[in-house]
């Protein structure tokens, strides 16, 4: 069963990327247009990345790979079809490198399929040439289908509110196919079959790391560098449509590569608990929106987030866990994705090891950490949380 009414219910299956070519794909000429802040050691990555899917199995979480989905759902043809013009339906090709892509992908294996699809085509690669204009005035080094190194981040591309998936609108172009492939596996994938789709690409921006599931029938939507209002009111307004809460708070957060998700400055870590970036505590602030009589998203005036959340959430307070202990550790654990965890049950996280602080406050809080190695996944600005999109926990409400 795919259902998912909380951040911290015990997770029972969760979807992740294991890094791959895409990875190896990034260099100092296209790092930053590809979002990466550093040329990560491909081999270290994938194994932090095995030693996170590890501690995930060690605790009884079933691991999906996205790899492995995309694969399988190309040997459906009207998923391979539907991919396949995605990638096609490309204006800087030209007709005839157009003609001549669609018959080297035509020629490919579902598995060879999927690793063009995640780690793109470079203009060396496409041997015999096809001549043409495009193709001649490409370097060898360009690529003439994108990779897609944030592949490794899957809670962007797709978050679960119960039983039904948002595929979302990400907002750099650099990320903007992700969702192609996600929503092939959602609607092909015997996996997912019979699953309604909540969110589509084609729609307004969100993004999955500004989605917090605070509590059934609550959710928290982060407006700022990745999500727009636009995305925050449609979300909204097909959440309250298909019944799936009763509150949602829109959230606004700078626009800064810092806080470029609501996950990179608050994650939950219990019921009734958040990890927090102490800077914002008392300044982050909340639009309470519920829908009027006709089902339409209806704002309050903005009141402080924790206070709103609490209230929404049905408790007496939003317990705080901060980010480091002095103004400088707070700042250096904040950039490495210090509040950023993955709850695999209440009072029970993933969090980076090299965020020291933090990791202690929450232990001194009664928040048992399952520390893992970060130092190459983190180049791309992302942590435990980021990496990982649960499709199944353990319900709060039956």
């Amino acid at each position: 069963m795919n259902y998912v009414d909380s951040e911290v219910s015990p997770l029972r299956t969760v979807l992740l990327h294991r890094p791959g070519a895409e990875l190896a794909r990034l260099t100092p000429r296209n790092n930053d247009s590809l979002l990466f802040d550093g040329i990560p050691w491909v081999g270290r990555a994938q194994e932090e990345h095995d030693r996170f899917a590890d501690a995930l199995r060690e605790r009884g979480v079933e691991v999906l790979y996205l790899a492995d989905l995309l694969t399988e759902t190309l040997a459906v043809a009207d998923a391979r079809q539907e991919l396949t013009a995605a990638v096609l339906d490309d204006r800087r090709l030209g007709d005839t490198l157009r003609s001549s892509v669609g018959r080297y992908l035509a020629d490919q294996d579902p598995r060879r399929l999927a690793e063009v699809l995640m780690a793109g085509l470079a203009h060396q690669e496409l041997k015999p040439g096809p001549g043409g204009l495009v193709y001649e005035l490409m370097d060898d080094h360009d690529f003439i289908i994108d990779p897609l190194p944030n592949l490794l981040f899957t809670r962007d591309s797709s978050v679960w509110v119960r039983d039904r998936v948002a595929v979302t609108s990400l907002a750099m172009p650099a990320r903007q196919r992700e969702t192609t492939l996600t929503r092939a596996i959602y609607r092909y994938h015997p996996r997912f079959a019979g699953v309604e789709l909540l969110y589509d690409p084609a729609l307004e921006h969100v993004e999955g790391g500004d989605v917090l599931v605070l509590a059934p029938d609550v959710l928290a939507i982060g407006v700022g560098e990745r999500t727009t209002p636009a995305g925050a009111e449609r979300l909204a307004r097909r959440v309250f449509a298909a019944g799936l809460a009763h509150t949602i708070l829109v959230v606004p957060i700078a626009q800064e590569r810092a806080t470029m998700h609501l996950d990179t400055v608050c994650t939950m870590v219990d019921i009734d608990a958040v990890v927090m970036y102490p800077n914002i505590a008392d300044t982050l602030r909340a639009y309470t929106v519920q829908p009027d009589a006709g089902g339409e998203p209806r704002a309050l005036a903005p009141r402080p987030f924790l206070e709103a959340a609490a209230e929404a959430m049905g408790i007496e307070r939003l317990r705080i866990i901060d980010t480091g202990l002095d103004p400088v550790t707070a700042e250096r654990e904040q950039w490495d994705d210090g509040n950023n965890t993955l709850a695999i049950a209440p009072r029970l996280c993933v969090a980076y090891e090299r965020n020291i602080e933090t990791n202690a406050q929450l232990e001194r809080a009664g928040i048992e950490v399952v520390r893992i190695s970060g130092s190459e996944l983190g180049s791309g600005r992302g942590g435990p949380r980021c990496m990982s999109c649960p499709v199944e926990r353990a319900p709060l409400v039956s």
